[in-house]
This record gives structure tokens, sequence and C-alpha cells, in this order.
């Protein structure tokens, strides 16, 4: 079960790096994640991303160089960035920014094997991938 119970780490410090694109969250169980823009963005928890169930996902390409000019506090559970290219509608829960850094390996992993298999590359511009995943549907 996701969510925040009196047990899950919650942040004690969040500072933006916008030269190295990475978010640095210190968590109070002593974990320091340095988790990359681009990964933030390209598994944004937003409906515009994960779509509004199982394989509705839309698959970001294009994110390499995003930035996040700003990062505002959701109550005490969350923060929402706005990030360079519009997007603005991820809430990142401290769970999952815990999740995102925790294991960000296996997500790079699995981002890249679901470019490869819709034959996209992380560099082309959603227009253009738009059009090519869509090309057959």
């Amino acid at each position: 079960m996701a969510g925040l119970n009196k047990h899950s780490p919650t942040p004690e410090d969040i500072t933006v790096h916008s030269q190295s694109r990475v978010l640095e969250v210190l968590f109070s169980d002593g974990q320091r994640f340095r988790i990359p823009f681009e990964l933030m963005r390209v598994y944004s928890p937003s409906a515009e991303v994960q779509g509004h169930g199982p394989g509705q996902e839309t698959l970001q390409t294009g994110k390499r160089d995003v930035t996040i000019e700003g990062l505002a506090p959701v109550g005490n559970y969350a923060v929402q960035p706005t990030f360079s290219d519009g997007h603005d509608s991820g809430l990142f829960s401290w769970d999952y920014l815990y999740f995102l850094g925790s294991q960000e390996a296996k997500l790079w992993a699995e981002y890249n094997a679901r470019l490869q298999t819709a034959g996209l590359d992380r560099d082309q511009s959603m227009i253009a991938a738009s059009g090519k995943a869509c090309g057959g549907h």
C-alpha cells in the first residue's frame, strides 16, 4: 500500500541544482538522493504522463535538458515542480521522491527498454515521437 505513514521517511532538505539538473533530497532516514530532472519529468506522476490507467502512459522523449524553474510545496506531503517545458501538473509526494531516488537505476533501465520497444530515441522531440508512436493506430 502506497502512501505516507508515520514510518515513511520525510525530506529534511531539498535542493534544486540547476547546473547539474538534479534535485537533491536528504531524507530523515539518512538517505540522500540526487534525482535527475529528466527522470522526474519522464516519470511524472501526472495524468498527462501516467494516463488514467495501466497501458495509458505517454512515453516522454526529448527531456534530457529539461530544468526545474519552480518548486512549490504542497501541504506537508509533496512538492509540485514547474519544468522548463511547461509541465507543472505532477505532485511528487515524499514517498514518490524516495521511490525515484532509491529505484533510479531500475527506472532508467525500464525507460530505455520502453524507448527501444517503441523505436524511439530519448532525445526525439515529443511531436516527432507522437507521430511515430501513433502512426499505426
